[in-house]
């Protein structure tokens, strides 16, 4: 997207889109993470870790789980798996501070660490609060799924799961499976992948 192209009123939204086509897409063969191969690869961490798109995701996705019901009158903490959540959680955790709301983020762990304080969950403490999920680009459903459990080990209550783009892969189905409501930004077809 150009600058000139926002000067026309495209929305938050919008522009967030463009961003993700340009510079997330990959054409090409590739293989995903279950093992099957693709015609094109959608690499979300080089937008959420963009100085234009991150500040767009915080935004987007916050008025888009307070659209879903999901706002931080009931939410208390957002956060994922790392390192796909990370970034995603960090742009929430922004936009809301910038409108004067209470949002905290947290950081999931495959594993609890061997030493230390040996958590598998990092940041402010999450047990007794109702937190959202949340992933870059959703295909098999495991690394959300991970960071619900984890979640819920920890005490808190996961309202819902929130990806940036969703591959339609029967994730949100195994999530939703789990009595987690899932939500998206952007399917393939907004991404001009099918």
């Amino acid at each position: 997207m150009t600058n000139e192209t926002a000067a026309f009123g495209a929305t938050p939204r919008e522009q967030l889109r463009d961003l993700i086509k340009e510079l997330a897409v990959v054409h090409g063969k590739v293989t995903l993470s279950s093992g099957k191969e693709a015609d094109y690869y959608v690499d979300l961490r080089r937008t959420t870790l963009h100085h234009r798109a991150a500040p767009l995701i915080g935004h987007v996705l916050l008025d888009a789980l307070e659209e879903w019901g999901f706002g931080t009158a009931e939410v208390q903490a957002v956060g994922g798996l790392t390192l796909g959540a990370d970034p995603i959680a960090t742009a929430l955790l922004h936009a809301a501070a910038s409108r004067g709301l209470d949002l905290d983020a947290f950081v999931v762990r495959k594993a609890a660490k061997a030493h230390g304080m040996q958590r598998q969950i990092e940041g402010p403490d999450i047990a007794g609060r109702k937190v959202v999920v949340l992933e870059d680009t959703t295909t098999t459903g495991g690394s959300p799924i991970t960071a619900i459990e984890a979640a819920r080990a920890q005490g808190a209550e996961v309202v819902a799961c929130a990806t940036i783009v969703d591959r339609a892969t029967g994730a949100g189905e195994k999530i939703e499976a789990l009595g987690v409501p899932y939500r998206y930004l952007f399917d393939l077809a907004d991404l001009d992948l099918v």
